[in-house]
């Protein structure tokens, strides 16, 4: 670990000692006094608040706030004044001094007065200092000051001090219970914050109905809306959000647009947020901050196409400006087509460079005397748009570049050195919401914070940072950490986000060190898992239901989550439970309901081709499942007497297309006839690897499925469950009893006997081998009977093969087990340095256990031949070949990653076995520019699936070896591998991890 990192991770570790209210904060607050405290409350009595009255208004505001937070802690509600410097009469002794630098003359008095050095802040965008001072005023021995370089500056110092004070951003938009204290007191030496990493950090509502357009409707407006647009975002939503926005240090909107238009909606909107202290901006295909399609449609003349009507679209842009004109705002430059869409296909870079200069030349217009490149303004360079960069189109130099993802939360390009130049810089348009191919996803959260934003960081896209948050809820935390690593990056790295979540636990719930590392594990496996595959995406055979226990595991490891949160839940107060059961335990109960739901569908699908009466058992669970999924839904909802009425609207059972459905809709089911036995008799056997079953005949069972051999099951010594099982399970209504035996004494049984009824369907016998009585391959034979009432006995055989396979006593490494050997890419042998480059873990990262990259990342310009770079080793040993050909197939699953620093520096990785030749894959396919390669989208493409096949072939005969994965370029990250000797079935997953000696 570097010398960096350790420090960093200590920054961390004093946010605990201090306390848990603030994250990533240098903590100066705390609940009793010593010699080095200042008092905010103590013996029932508030330190008074100065101000001055030329602050800026948004600052007098947030000390409405930061008084109203520090009697929501102590009870205890502090005086609010404002002191003109000319005149100071102060009653009290101390005070607490709060002002923006160089705006505020009480400030500048104090600073003057008391000598206090504020040289780390003059001049810094958004940074301030807070710490004691001596005599700063006439009559005031001893003040706590609060300064900030401009008024965000001071307002987030404030906010940070409210946050620390036990007050969380999400107090109100997520009900989190102030933590309260009767002293309250700051370290005389204080807080300070220099400037963010990211100058610009917002948030984007967007895909807003239904649930939080149907939410905003019942809580601010009659139900009638806004009268041009029938919107519910007035100024009573907004300023909600404004205030959430700064608590988290936030300082940027892209407001909702599809039904709205934000300064039509309410006319106090745009001027409010400029009061509160937000740049408002639109969104990348709104351009000069004027909204389509409502605003548009309401306003604009003719076709939105500047080829056949530029001038109106000219003189409504005039006019988005000039409204603009008085508030801070970010102005949106470029054009896309109506509706979100491309441009018409005879659209030329000409034309655009057109609309981008007839857009400067209305800014030159307006802000009459105003040098243009102090404007902000940017250009997103969002899916087509970037294709059209890509070709040649520029724009001036102080535009900001705003690259976009993919929208599923892969970077498609980050500026390279030349462009980082640019006086604009770049920025980054992120997602954790979507519309569009290859499907909606906009229920829950499904992203992984150890897959935001650090390339963004180390390639200096910092100038903005915007992320689509949908309905915002229920993104709560991922959009608090959004923003906060934005805030101060260089807190983080990837070792201790974890602390983030666990600090994140403890503000938010109050609760133990050791309940905030579970409340940790229970997040993070809830992105993972619904990362993996969105849930929108899921379908009743995602998982297999017949290979690797895969849909076992997935439910297992569902449960065990939807238990854990349960616990918790339970063990907290009425007053905290609304709170968690929005940020953790609803989304962590929703999707596994849902989870549950399509694989018990897959199941009872697979029952019902098996004549399997424990169908219907699975019939009447998807029923329940799908009723539970709507009880979950309603008890949102009901919370809090229906704060969050509609906020859980959104449908997302039984998708058509790639649009949301219409109605939330069953997964289909099928039952058998519960009254009529199988013609094959009452017993019905079925073995672990195959949809077949018998007796009788199956599809499933061989080529014809007609008049097949009894079955085999083959277990090796190597098998990562060690052991199979056999399902005996009922195939009508008759009740039968039943016997197992085998000929064989290292055979071992779980069961040799039972009873099987309709109420008690089918019964699961698990098969292991006392491998210390078996030597080479042997065979056996396991005979299931069973007797029913007027009934023949009915008798089935299946064989079994018992493989004892053994490796030297001196490997040390991962063995073949089931023909096949999978590794996770965190467990690796030894790796190898160069150039102070090398490979390290990403925790958390993946769909199983994590990922291996490249680090650090910064070093862009490093790039290998294959067998040149650092590497990463995995020894292994196998006993087969694929078809006894000699060769082995190795498939690396990678992260999916975008071509992102440029069409000539495509992603690449080389795979080398033993002391042969490696081989250098390019795994990104190329696309045309501003497209997607092929593969990307689809149901079955890289995205849908998270992650991306590197399949390569070496020869490989039995024995040990040592796969090599060499660093060719930056960013690649391995997740698993999984080498096939001929024994690899299909999975969602992949193999489990094998066996290592």
């Amino acid at each position: 670990m570097s010398r960096q990192w350790s420090v960093q991770i200590l920054l961390g570790l004093l946010v605990f000692a201090y306390g848990v209210h603030a994250i990533g904060q240098s903590t100066c607050v705390a609940f009793k006094t010593s010699r080095s405290t200042f008092p905010i409350v103590s013996n029932k009595k508030a330190t008074s608040i100065l101000l001055s009255p030329d602050e800026w208004p948004g600052v007098q505001r947030t000390a409405f706030d930061f008084a109203a937070d520090i009697q929501r802690v102590t009870g205890v509600k502090p005086s609010l004044t404002n002191v003109s410097s000319s005149n100071v009469a102060v009653k009290s002794r101390s005070a607490i001094i709060v002002g923006t630098l160089g705006k505020s003359a009480l400030i500048d008095q104090v600073v003057n007065r008391t000598k206090l050095d504020v040289s780390s802040i003059d001049g810094q965008w958004e940074a301030f200092i807070a710490k004691q001072v001596d005599n700063p005023l006439p009559g005031v021995d001893s003040a706590y000051v609060i300064i900030g370089a401009d008024k965000r500056g001071t307002i987030f110092a404030l906010y940070d001090h409210s946050e620390q004070f036990g007050v969380s951003p999400w107090y109100w938009w997520a009900d989190v219970p102030v933590t309260k204290h009767s002293e309250l007191f700051v370290a005389s030496s204080g807080c300070s914050h220099g400037s963010p990493s990211v100058k610009y950090r917002g948030i984007f509502l967007n895909d807003e109905q239904p649930a939080l357009q149907n939410w905003a409707a019942e809580k601010f407006t009659n139900g009638t809306g806004a009268p041009l647009t029938g919107s519910p975002f007035n100024h009573f939503f907004y300023t909600n959000l404004f205030e959430l926005l700064l608590r988290l240090k936030a300082n940027y909107l892209w407001p909702a647009i599809w039904s709205s238009a934000f300064d039509i909606d309410d006319t106090q909107n745009q001027a409010l947020a400029d009061w509160w202290g937000i740049a408002m901006g639109t969104s990348h295909q709104e351009p000069m901050m004027r909204g389509t399609p409502i605003e548009w449609n309401l306003f604009g003349h003719g076709d939105w196409n500047y080829t056949t009507n530029s001038q109106n679209i000219y003189n409504y842009w005039v006019d988005g400006a000039i409204r603009a004109k008085p508030f801070e705002s970010i102005f949106t430059l470029g054009m896309r087509g109506s509706g979100d869409l491309p441009l018409s296909e005879t659209t030329n870079i000409n034309l655009l460079e057109k609309v981008v200069a007839d857009q400067r030349q209305i800014l030159t217009n307006v802000f009459n005397g105003t040098d243009i490149t102090t404007i902000p303004q940017i250009w997103a360079l969002y899916k087509e748009v970037q294709g059209y960069y890509e070709d040649g189109m520029r724009v001036p130099d102080d535009v900001t570049l705003l690259w976009s993802d993919d929208n599923w939360g892969n970077i498609r390009r980050f500026p390279t050195l030349s462009e980082r130049n640019r006086t604009g810089g770049a920025g980054v348009y992120y997602h954790f919401d979507y519309v569009g191919d290859p499907r909606d996803y906009k229920w829950v959260t499904s992203t992984q914070i150890s897959k935001q934003m650090s390339l963004a960081i180390d390639r200096e896209a910092t100038r903005v940072w915007i992320v689509n948050v949908g309905d915002l809820k229920p993104y709560e935390m991922d959009t608090e950490f959004f923003i906060t690593y934005g805030w101060n990056s260089t807190l983080w790295n990837p070792n201790n986000l974890d602390m983030f979540v666990s600090s994140w636990a403890q503000r938010e719930f109050a609760l133990s060190a050791s309940q905030a590392n579970e409340v940790v594990g229970i997040l993070s496996n809830l992105t993972r898992f619904n990362a993996r595959r969105k849930p929108e995406l899921l379908n009743s055979t995602t998982y297999s239901l017949i290979h690797y226990r895969e849909a076992d595991t997935v439910l297992a490891d569902w449960k065990s989550l939807s238990d854990a949160s349960t616990r918790i839940y339970n063990s907290l107060s009425s007053a905290m439970k609304p709170a968690f059961f929005q940020l953790v335990h609803h989304p962590v109960q929703a999707s596994y309901t849902l989870a549950n739901m399509w694989i018990s569908a897959g199941i009872n699908n697979l029952r019902a081709s098996q004549a399997r009466l424990s169908t219907n058992d699975f019939a009447d669970q998807v029923e329940q499942l799908f009723d539970q999924d709507y009880d979950l839904e309603v008890q949102y909802h009901q919370l809090l007497d229906g704060k969050w009425d509609h906020m859980m609207d959104q449908t997302h059972v039984m998708y058509y297309y790639w649009q949301q459905p219409m109605a939330n809709t069953m997964p289909p089911i099928t039952r058998v006839q519960p009254k009529k036995q199988a013609l094959a008799g009452p017993m019905r056997i079925a073995l672990e690897g195959t949809a077949g079953a018998w007796p009788g005949d199956n599809p499933n069972q061989c080529a014809d499925g007609y008049n097949c051999p009894p079955p085999t099951l083959t277990l090796d010594s190597f098998a990562p469950f060690g052991s199979r099982f056999i399902d005996v399970s009922a195939g009508g209504p008759a009740p039968f009893s039943w016997t197992a035996s085998t000929n064989a004494s290292w055979l071992k049984l779980s069961q040799t006997k039972g009873n099987i009824s309709p109420s008690a369907p089918e019964q699961r016998v698990f098969l292991s081998v006392d491998w210390s009585k078996v030597t080479g391959a042997s065979t056996a034979q396991i005979t299931f009977t069973a007797t029913a009432s007027n009934q023949p006995k009915s008798v089935q055989t299946v064989g079994f093969v018992a493989n004892h396979t053994v490796v030297p006593d001196d490997f040390h490494g991962f063995v073949e087990g089931d023909g096949a050997v999978s590794i996770e890419a965190a467990h690796a042998s030894r790796n190898t340095s160069v150039d102070g480059l090398t490979w390290i873990e990403l925790p958390g990262i993946g769909r199983t256990v994590s990922g291996v990259t490249p680090w650090p990342r910064g070093g862009e310009d490093k790039n290998f031949t294959a067998g040149s770079g650092p590497s990463i080793e995995y020894d292994f040993f196998t006993f087969n070949t694929v078809d006894g050909s000699g060769n082995v197939t190795f498939t690396t699953l990678v992260s999916p990653s975008l071509n992102a620093f440029g069409p000539d520096r495509p992603l690449a990785l080389a795979i080398q076995v033993d002391s042969q030749a490696p081989q250098t894959n390019y795994f990104i396919p190329s696309a045309p520019e501003g497209a997607l390669p092929d593969a990307w989208d689809g149901l079955d493409g890289f995205v849908a699936n998270s992650i991306v096949s590197v399949v390569t072939s070496f020869p490989a005969p039995p024995g040990a070896h040592t796969l090599k994965i060499w660093m060719v370029g930056p960013t690649v990250v391995v997740q698993k591998i999984v080498i096939d000797t001929g024994g690899v079935q299909s999975s969602y997953l992949g193999p489990p991890e094998s066996i290592r000696v």
